[in-house]
Order: structure tokens, then C-alpha cells, then sequence
């Protein structure tokens, strides 16, 4: 990034500090004079002589990097002076545990819903069963890997339909009934 004041212009930092702004002015590249409350808020939160400490002691391509991490907690702790970005953060995390549950009732009413449509509830009904010695062969429904985000689905002990349809083996007059 150009330094802003070889147009004549102080850099944002400069310009509300009152000093002049020199060629090598650490604050140029990252707090152009169109962004002066980025540097108020900074300025506000951290100080700006921590602010040059921090950027003298970090190599030139990690100062970006820190400014912006430094004005988003500094923004943060303007809109919020109590948690600042972790009150966001833990916003954010509700909504992900909120969504997760919902998620969590959708599937199992998805499961629920499918076991419904395999075992008839009619009495009339004829049971469609696997010839015994396939009792446990076909495919269950397995949930591995521990469901979404570490949680694990309730139990499902049902045959997928599909898994006997695609092998030919419903015997629709055997069962119990």
C-alpha cells in the first residue's frame, strides 16, 4: 500500500493524533485518511502507543493481518464495551446449537417418517421380512461417524426397503401376522 502522505494528506492515525504525518509513518498503510473511525476506535480501545509498539515488534507482512484483528475487537468493544467480539462469538454459537437441534428434530422426524412408510399400521396388512437365513443380512440404517457435530441420532433397528426391493428378495406371503 502507498503511504498516503506523499500526497500531502495525513494517514487517518496522524490526522487524529495532530501530528504531522512523516513518509515513514507506521500507521499510513493501514488507517487511510478515508477511514478516520477506524483509528478513533482503535485508538479508543487499545491506545496508540500500544498500537505502535505492536506494530513495530510484528514483521511488515503480519501488520495487516493485526490491524484488522485490532479494529474488528476495537469496533467490537465500541458496540459492546462488556464482551465485545466474544458476545458475538457466543451469539453466533447459540444459533449454531439452536439450528443444530432443529436439524436433530428434522432427521429424527425424517426417521420417524420412514419407519412409518416400511411397517404398514394397518391390520390387514402383510409383513414383509427377509427369508431367514438373510434374518440381519440386508443393510440397516447405521449413523457412524458420530452424527452431526458429535451428536448421535437415536437408535434405528429397521430395515431399509430399498436394500430388499434392489436385491429381489421380498417374499410377500411370508411373515408374521
Amino acid at each position: 500500500m502507498a503511504s498516503s502522505s506523499s500526497y500531502n494528506f495525513p494517514c487517518a492515525a496522524c490526522k487524529f493524533l495532530r501530528r504531522k504525518c512523516i513518509p515513514d509513518c507506521i500507521f499510513a498503510p493501514y488507517f487511510p485518511p478515508e477511514e478516520p473511525q477506524k483509528f478513533a476506535n482503535v485508538h479508543k480501545i487499545f491506545g496508540a502507543s500500544n498500537v505502535t509498539k505492536l506494530l513495530n515488534e510484528l514483521l511488515p507482512y503480519q501488520r495487516e493481518d493485526a490491524v484488522n484483528s485490532l479494529s474488528y475487537e476495537a469496533e467490537a468493544r465500541v458496540r459492546d464495551p462488556v464482551y465485545g467480539c466474544v458476545g458475538a462469538i457466543s451469539f453466533l454459537q447459540r444459533q449454531v446449537q439452536r439450528l443444530q437441534k432443529e436439524l436433530d428434530a428434522a432427521n429424527a422426524d425424517l426417521v420417524r417418517y420412514a419407519c412409518n412408510h416400511v411397517i404398514p399400521s394397518s391390520s390387514t396388512a402383510v409383513t414383509v421380512a427377509p427369508p431367514a437365513h438373510r434374518q440381519r443380512a440386508a443393510t440397516p440404517i447405521e449413523f457412524s461417524g458420530g452424527g452431526f457435530y458429535g451428536q448421535t441420532p437415536p437408535p434405528v433397528d429397521f430395515l431399509l426397503p430399498w436394500s430388499e426391493i434392489s436385491s429381489g428378495n421380498i417374499n410377500e406371503g411370508e411373515g408374521n401376522m
